[in-house]
């Protein structure tokens, strides 16, 4: 079985613009990027077209979000077949601010990464649990469900990176200890192995987000089941070119 490759994407969210993007990119573009990493830059959507053309080749670009047709009246959506005649290749979906801040269900995100894959775009596929909910006890429970809502519409698992992101570490300062970041990671794997098959569980990057930084990314890429991460503030710095190059 091939090694899983390592896998970095960054989220830019809701950030940027033409100049302290462009100034991004030129810092990537000349930086030292791991033949063995395969990197993404989640743009927004109205700067796809700018990301893919400024962006060196070797860095991939994903939307943020798409809907789940290729075209109608959906005001304010973009469509899998818009993403990919701008030329980028993947989508982030199901990332908890979609959940929690814009209400998308579980259903609306796996009818999603069915089309998105359908379209041949790959997808970062987000779950995680709130803090009450690992006070509570259900993050299991909770990360497996949202992770059967997204299998039960993936034939082609190559396609998909699953970015585990426990809510409570997003953009709080607080990040998911190794040691509990390769637990979830370690039961996700036993639950793929478990409901889909033992070479899906194998071969599928399980990447984390929540705080990454250039301080704790080592120790985490270091993490037996963590293939990568899903990087929020940090990929709008210098300090993702560190993070890039966790494994080295």
């Amino acid at each position: 079985m091939a090694p899983r490759k390592f896998f970095v994407g960054g989220n830019w969210k809701m950030n940027g613009d033409k100049k302290s993007l462009g100034e991004l990119i030129h810092t990537l573009n000349g930086g030292k990027i791991p033949a063995e990493t395969e990197v993404v830059c989640g743009a927004p959507s109205i700067y796809l077209d700018f990301a893919r053309q400024k962006l060196d080749a070797k860095i991939g670009v994903a939307a943020q979000n798409c809907y789940k047709v290729p075209k109608g009246a959906f005001t304010g959506e973009i469509s899998p077949a818009m993403i990919k005649d701008v030329g980028a290749t993947w989508v982030i979906l199901g990332h908890s601010e979609r959940r929690h801040v814009f209400g998308e269900s579980d259903e609306l995100i796996g009818q999603k990464v069915a089309h998105a894959l359908a379209e041949g775009l790959g997808v970062i596929a987000c779950i995680g649990e709130k803090l009450d909910e690992r006070e509570a006890g259900i993050t299991e429970k909770v990360v497996f469900e949202q992770t059967k809502a997204i299998a039960d519409n993936v034939k082609d698992w190559s396609k998909v990176v699953l970015a585990y992101e426990p809510v409570w570490a997003i953009g709080t300062g607080k990040t998911a200890t190794p040691q509990q970041a390769q637990e979830v990671h370690e039961k996700l794997r036993g639950w793929l192995k478990t409901h889909v098959s033992e070479a899906v569980a194998q071969s599928t990057r399980i990447i984390y987000g929540g705080s990454v930084t250039g301080a704790n990314c080592k120790e985490l890429a270091s993490q037996h089941d963590l293939d990568g991460f899903l990087v929020g503030g940090a990929s709008l710095k210098p300090e993702f070119l560190d993070i890039i190059n966790a494994k080295h």
